[in-house]
């Protein structure tokens, strides 16, 4: 059983900032450590398809940014606590979408486009502008 539960989305005003947060549990995290999957976030806005956003490696020494999110967001884990999270700031009415949490093997496999990772079932983030 995997788990990724994502949390910390809501309505916010453009130029504003929220805090994802992604917590991954259930047996399979019990046997094969957290910290030996690299972590990432994607996001759907309506009527689109899910598009890559920021992804982490297994130690957080690789970082890898979507253009169009660069320098506004910032994604970070914290393996003792099983949680990456995304720190996004200064926020657009583009930037509306559901958010959704990934695990898979390296951090270029989920920018490149993940294959047989593990998914969380997203949280909503709104920026009105």
């Amino acid at each position: 059983q995997v788990k990724l539960e994502e949390s910390g989305g809501g309505l916010v005003q453009a130029g504003g900032s929220l805090r994802l947060s992604c917590v991954a549990s259930g047996q399979f995290f019990i046997f094969n450590s957290f910290s030996s999957y690299a972590m990432g976030w994607f996001r759907q806005a309506p009527g689109k398809e899910r598009e890559f956003v920021a992804a982490i490696s297994t130690g957080g020494n690789s970082r890898y940014y979507a253009n169009s999110v660069e320098g506004r967001f910032t994604i970070s884990r914290d393996n003792a606590e099983n949680t990456v999270f995304l720190q996004m700031n200064t926020l657009k009415p583009e930037d509306t979408a559901v958010y959704y949490c990934a695990a898979d093997r390296s951090a270029r496999a989920l920018r490149d486009g993940p294959k047989d990772a593990f998914w969380g079932q997203g949280t909503q983030v709104s920026v009105s502008s």
